[in-house]
């Protein structure tokens, strides 16, 4: 599933070639996705200009001034810009049609699953209920060691579990929350009310500079993400933990251990992760 990086890395993909750009065209193939996708789409958006393209955790917002398009990539989505004469394949299953100097840019979702979701708000994005619910982001001052001590206090709960909850903190997926803690130095078993004040140090740091490393990197390239230029990421050679079960620790040598909490795979060293 695209997480937090790849999300951004998308984001970040899109916004400079669309921003400021009118939309000429909207061709919907299927019905629905998650959800039904919004009726008259078409109608709604035609001649309208991008605003801005912004991100809140795994979710992209496509700000059209009168409402924002949110764009849930799912299991296994992605946005590729291509030229709108490209024919669409099996699993593209909706292309925006931009007018852009040199022609006609389509930014095209696919969705082999199916899981993704595009819904049109026409209100307040931060008040919709699958917002509104959502955590502190990771990347930003807000979210730092006193937030953590304060968020964290009296938790039994391990935690790399804690970590993933979106309701305290968005996109620290499976992948980035084994990372961030090998890069803390910290057991994934432990009760997340009884890590230290300065291990919390070390945790915001970490978990900032693997989601900016992933960022960087383009993200990781799990499955069928790629991104809007149809190139793809390559952060999953740097993983020190992640999906590497037997394999030396690329600092201790000892085996990379597994085991599963809350019915995900955690990757950790024994060793290093105390």
């Amino acid at each position: 599933m695209p997480e937090l990086p790849e999300v951004e890395v998308t984001r970040r993909g899109i916004a400079p070639a669309l921003t400021g750009q009118r939309v000429t065209k909207v061709i919907m193939r299927v019905p629905a996705l998650r959800y039904p996708l919004p009726e008259n789409l078409h109608g709604m958006l035609r001649g309208q200009r991008l605003v801005a393209v912004s991100r809140r955790g795994k979710y992209l917002l496509l700000d059209f001034g009168k409402g924002h398009l949110l764009i849930h990539l799912g299991m296994s989505g992605s946005l590729r810009l291509v030229p709108a004469r490209l024919a669409a394949e099996k699993h593209d299953h909706v292309d925006l049609v931009f007018n852009v100097e040199g022609g006609k840019l389509a930014l095209r979702l696919r969705d082999p699953r199916r899981f993704g979701a595009m819904l049109w708000l026409p209100q307040d994005a931060p008040a919709h209920p699958l917002l509104a619910v959502l955590g502190i982001e990771p990347l930003t001052d807000e979210f730092n060691a006193e937030w953590l001590s304060n968020e964290l206090a009296g938790l039994a709960a391990a935690i790399k579990p804690t970590l993933m909850d979106s309701h305290r903190v968005v996109g620290i997926g499976n992948i980035y929350a084994s990372e961030s803690l090998f890069r803390a130095g910290i057991d994934p078993r432990t009760a997340a009310g009884r890590v230290s004040p300065k291990r919390l140090q070390r945790l915001e740091a970490a978990i900032k500079a693997t989601l900016a490393a992933a960022i960087d990197a383009g993200g990781s390239s799990l499955r069928d993400f790629i991104h809007s230029d149809g190139s793809s990421g390559y952060f999953q050679q740097q993983y020190f933990v992640y999906g590497r079960s037997g394999e030396p620790c690329r600092v201790c040598g000892r085996p990379i251990r597994e085991l599963r909490q809350g019915q995900r795979a955690t990757f950790f060293c024994a060793t290093c992760q105390r």
